[in-house]
């Protein structure tokens, strides 16, 4: 069990000594008030560097990054992404600027959001687009305000229904419920794409629009998009498209092409900044020319020789202080100059190749319902080992065993006992073929042993855990 660094804490020892202090002490003056000063000293632990060092290196061993191991999350894209963004992210001339600064004193880095802008309209397809959502649900929000607003000016204040695949995102429909639409889901067919007679039937005329990710969360492309496209426009309605699965598809296809009006980006999945741990993010929406001027507050525009926020009497306001997260779009806009055109092609490419090759391994093994249409992540059904009494679970903790993390487990929900498998395009052979084997070496342990996948993980210092207890009466320590 690691101690925790107040338990390394000895008198006396010191890992840092501060210069003494050549200011006044506020707490023996009265220019701080009493109600603002401490009635005790700071307990703060008294340790060496080296058990500083040590401490936190230890802990860093405990966890878990895609700087270490495969992380095969799907829909997740947690994938290695290069240095260099993140060294270019941390330039002083980037890291220090303040969001309060006058505008004439950030030329520079509005002039790299602006190109951002441009470079993400040209690879969606869209007119104009805002840096400013925290992240895929929140650009979520953003273009549902948007089409929201865009409706009512065009008298379509009857239009509240949101459609959303069942396979959607568990944000799509919660999203939509927050902007204040009512949310009905839309049944897949067998081929896992959206059921389009059952579409046509609900495309009534009180549907404000339908999101939509394509390739979808089964890892299935949508490929009656411009039929559907057709459908919702044929209604007034709105198509937005959740770019959560967009890595396979840059440089290949664009949502603005497919008949999509509005689309957000994860810069933190898609563009290259790692996101684990729930940020930082970033969730740009872009939309098509009827929409521009719905786009929140902080969009940049250029004047002459001066890069400047444009104000819109009817943009929707603004929804994220200042710019947005700029150091993820910093990364993201690094990652696109880095990879070009042909590179992001490329990406796409390798990221449906893995996926499909990985299919080819464990098909003839595992029940995998939708592989004939597979593209950057595919779903495993493990149901039939339900008589084995052996879940999905039981799997992803036996993985983490052999070093890997979980795929995404039980989702998306119309897959019984599902694990969700994205490669993504930065692994290599040998990684896929170690995971496979794995799976493949998982499947003799239920014949032989089933016991040691009900009791795993046992390399670990924490294995089973209470989860309802846990997520009940969480123990947290500061």
């Amino acid at each position: 069990m690691t101690k925790l660094i107040f338990e390394n804490s000895r008198s006396d020892r010191v890992a840092f000594n501060l210069p003494e202090c050549d200011v006044p002490d506020c707490t023996k003056t009265d220019a701080l008030p009493a109600k603002h000063k401490r009635n005790s000293t700071v307990s703060l632990p008294e340790v060496s560097e080296p058990d500083v060092i040590r401490h936190y290196t230890n802990l860093s061993y405990k966890n878990f990054g895609v700087d270490s191991n495969f992380y095969p999350l799907g829909s997740c894209t947690m994938k290695y992404n290069p240095k260099i963004n993140e060294e270019m992210a941390a330039l002083p001339g980037i890291s220090s600027v303040h969001p309060l600064q006058p505008q004439k004193t950030v030329q520079g880095c509005l002039e790299l959001m602006y190109n951002l802008q441009n470079l993400l309209c040209e690879i969606s397809g869209m007119d104009g687009f805002t840096l400013q959502p925290a992240a895929g649900a929140q650009g979520e929000m953003t273009g549902l305000m948007i089409m929201r607003n865009y409706l009512d000016d065009i008298g379509y204040t009857n239009k509240r229904v949101i459609l959303v695949p069942d396979s959607s995102h568990g944000t799509n429909p919660a999203s939509a419920a927050m902007a204040g639409f009512i949310v009905r889901v839309v049944p897949s067919d067998k081929n896992g794409q959206t059921d389009m007679e059952k579409l046509k039937e609900m495309a009534l005329d009180d549907v404000a629009g339908l999101m939509l990710t394509n390739p979808n969360t089964l890892g299935v492309f949508e490929g009656n998009i411009e039929k559907i496209a057709s459908i919702i426009h044929g209604i007034n309605g709105l198509l937005y498209y959740d770019g959560a699965n967009a890595n396979a598809i840059i440089g290949i296809a664009r949502p603005g092409d497919m008949g999509f009006d509005l689309v957000h980006f994860n810069l933190h999945k898609t563009f290259s900044t790692p996101h684990g741990g729930g940020g930082p993010g970033s969730g740009p929406v872009g939309v098509k020319k009827h929409l521009v001027k719905y786009l929140p507050y902080n969009t940049v525009i250029k004047d002459t020789n001066l890069y400047r926020f444009k104000d819109d009497t009817d943009s929707i306001g603004k929804v994220h202080s200042f710019y947005g997260n700029f150091s993820v779009a910093v990364k993201a806009y690094c990652y696109i100059l880095t990879m070009g055109a042909l590179g992001l092609k490329q990406v796409s490419k390798n990221a449906v190749l893995n996926a499909n090759y990985m299919i080819s391994k464990l098909k003839n093994s595992y029940n995998i319902p939708y592989y004939k249409n597979c593209m950057h992540e595919f779903v495993i059904s493990v149901e039939n080992l339900l008589e084995k009494r052996i879940n999905a679970k039981d799997i992803a903790k036996r993985l983490i065993d052999f070093g890997i993390h979980p795929p995404t487990m039980y989702f998306p929900l119309i897959v019984h006992e599902a694990l969700m498998v994205e490669p993504t395009e930065t692994e290599s052979k040998e990684t896929m073929d170690n995971f496979c084997n794995v799976m493949l070496k998982i499947l003799q342990e239920i014949e032989n042993d089933p016991e040691v996948l009900k009791t795993a993980p046992h390399t670990k210092t924490v294995t089973r855990l209470d989860e309802i207890s846990a997520a009940r009466n969480p123990i947290i320590k500061g």
